[in-house]
């Protein structure tokens, strides 16, 4: 029941955010609007204080994100973080094609947005495909790497404080400043007045609603919100079921929270009809690119270990090194792929 509340919460937050349309997203992507970009990053200081408040009062454990190695032998930072890097451009181009990401386009299908209903489509073939043809193969990441052989092995630095040898608690103040700054140079210089328009909230007050389901999945599961491991686990259970190896199926619960999403993206476009998009809105995205970027979202995603929300939101907020990588290279190649197609 938890994970159906925490991903009902996540997908009423983004349907009232505005942000899971299609139109919202693309217009990030050729930067005529940044509706996106001012509701993520009040997320993300939001999603941080709540967690960092949870770390503190030790209701929490959670460690970052690790980093994503396509290779066994990997020792070199870039090498150790080939999937974040490989795998936030193929999110951000998924998203710059497709007008979604693993979270928002549960939100389109329970919204009943056309595109999305395709994209879902891709993103659990793409669950499938990377459960059951390369999930298996990829290498796990170590937590003992060394730069160098043999005795006196470094750890490899996960998390921006261990990096920057700074305390945890000043690296957070200092994430959350910079963030603050972002967000005030994004209101003064990057308006989002078109895209306010069209949703039921302003960006920043969207933003406070994502970050507050954050503090629900915290409260009720004591975990983090993600939403890309759905879609690898319901690919897996479908082919165990296919296959007739029922007892292949060891989880439904991220299915559930795949679930609740739906539910409350539905629940909110049926009592506040502004929140749900147009039709022009809604056939903005042909079902061939539905169905690509949706593969894209969520293929990348699972190679790079977390999507908008596992990454972007809850990875930020662990101050984890890997999540900035990742999101900075989904926003670098969804802007230059969203450019590119005008």
């Amino acid at each position: 029941m938890n994970n159906i509340l925490t991903g009902a919460a996540m997908g009423a937050a983004l349907t009232t955010a505005g942000v899971y349309k299609p139109s919202v997203i693309l217009s990030q992507f050729n930067f005529s609007d940044f509706t996106m970009l001012q509701t993520f990053l009040t997320a993300a200081a939001g999603s941080t204080f709540f967690v960092t408040a949870f770390q503190s009062l030790s209701l929490t454990s959670l460690p970052p994100r690790p980093c994503a190695p396509l290779s066994s032998s990997a020792k070199s930072f870039l090498s150790r973080h080939a999937g974040n890097i490989l795998g936030g451009v193929m999110l951000g181009t998924g998203m710059a094609i497709s007008g979604a990401c693993p979270g928002t386009v549960l939100a389109q299908l329970g919204a009943g947005v056309p595109s999305g209903r395709y994209a879902f489509g891709g993103a659990v073939l793409a669950g499938w495909a990377w459960n059951v043809l390369f999930s298996k193969r990829m290498p796990k990441a170590s937590k003992d790497k060394a730069d160098g052989d043999g005795e006196g092995k470094k750890k490899q630095a996960e998390t921006i404080y261990e990096m920057l040898n700074t305390p945890y608690i000043r690296a957070v103040a200092a994430m959350e400043v910079l963030l603050a700054t972002c967000i005030a140079l994004a209101v003064k210089y990057a308006p989002a007045e078109a895209g306010y328009t069209r949703n039921v909230v302003p960006p920043l007050i969207g933003g406070a609603c994502m970050a507050l389901s954050q503090f629900i999945s915290l409260a009720l599961r004591r975990t983090t919100l993600g939403a890309s491991t759905s879609f690898e686990e319901l690919g897996s259970n479908l082919w165990a079921i296919v296959k007739g190896q029922w007892d292949q199926i060891k989880s439904w619960k991220n299915v559930l929270f795949m679930g609740g999403m739906v539910a409350g993206a539905k629940a909110v476009t049926a009592f506040i009809p502004a929140a749900a998009v147009s039709l022009v809105e809604g056939t903005a995205v042909s079902p061939l690119r539905g169905l690509l970027g949706g593969f894209l979202i969520v293929f990348g995603s699972r190679m790079a270990g977390g999507c908008t929300s596992g990454h972007g939101i809850s990875g930020l907020s662990l101050l984890s090194v890997s999540s900035f990588l990742t999101v900075a290279m989904t926003f670098a190649a969804g802007g230059v792929v969203g450019l590119s197609m005008g």
